[in-house]
């Protein structure tokens, strides 16, 4: 875990720095230019007809700076979920493999563990050694190599388990931070919204809302869209969390079934 850690660290901060590139290109370039030829047509359009209904443009409502930063942070954590979902998928394919090299019934004893220690050691590459699987298992050899009984193999595994379901809930702690940061950042455009909305008050005593609307459009959407993106990584998190569960589960069970269960001292 020593050695992965790092290179996910380093993707991580790779994936910040194109989430930013990426959107703010798209705003530049797309977003904002669009979203001001549209407020410009508009403010024609009711200079030249009283009696015209202002429409609203997806541009507008995504326009400001509060939005940027909201969907910014939307695309790291999906960088983050999809890099720990591919890593959770290769994990998973290695439970269809026959990590203890004998026939089905067959009893395991302390040599044969050994051998299936050296065919894992042998077998895997150094990051598929790194897996959960490969880790329960050659801990559980070791132990029950050392010591003979199928009850501390048995521990060691349950225990590791249960210390990679609480690493695995720890390391999501990054992307809640930016599941709640979100509409903390849309709440912000809120306030700065209203602030100027507030600020701009004695024009609509003398019959000038222009300003306030704006204000308001602005805070107004800055939450709606937080309030979405957050809906919708909130469910992403709630599957990745699922799936490690389901993956602590399997190795527990293939354990169980497959080794502890055939130990013989």
């Amino acid at each position: 875990m020593r050695k992965l850690f790092p290179s996910e660290l380093i993707f991580q901060i790779f994936a910040l720095l194109a989430a930013f590139i990426i959107v703010h290109a798209i705003y530049v370039a797309l977003i904002r230019p669009n979203a001001e030829a549209f407020q410009t047509e508009e403010q024609i359009r009711l200079e030249q007809n009283a009696d015209y209904e202002p429409q609203r443009s997806i541009y507008v409502v995504l326009r400001d700076f509060e939005q940027e930063v909201c969907f910014v942070l939307m695309l790291w954590a999906l960088s983050i979920l999809g890099y720990k979902a591919a890593r959770i998928r290769r994990q998973n394919t290695q439970l269809r493999l026959d990590l203890v090299g004998l026939p089905e019934g067959e009893y395991v004893s302390v040599e044969t563990a050994e051998q299936a220690s050296s065919l894992i050691r042998k077998r895997l590459t150094p990051e598929a050694q790194d897996y959960l699987l490969s880790r329960v298992m050659l801990a559980a050899i070791d132990r029950f190599s050392a010591t003979r009984s199928v009850q501390d193999a048995s521990s060691v595994v349950h225990s590791t388990c249960d210390a990679e379901a609480e690493r695995a809930e720890s390391e999501l702690s990054i992307i809640r931070y930016i599941a709640w940061a979100i509409p903390s950042v849309g709440f912000i455009g809120t306030v700065r919204g209203i602030g100027n909305a507030l600020g701009q008050a004695h024009r609509a005593v003398e019959g000038d809302i222009t300003g306030v609307t704006e204000s308001l459009g602005v805070a107004f959407n800055s939450t709606f869209i937080a309030l979405l993106i957050s809906i919708v990584l909130m469910f992403l998190i709630h599957a990745l969390q699922s799936s490690q569960e389901r993956l602590v589960l399997d190795v527990r069970r293939y354990c169980d079934d497959w080794f502890v269960r055939r130990l013989r001292s």
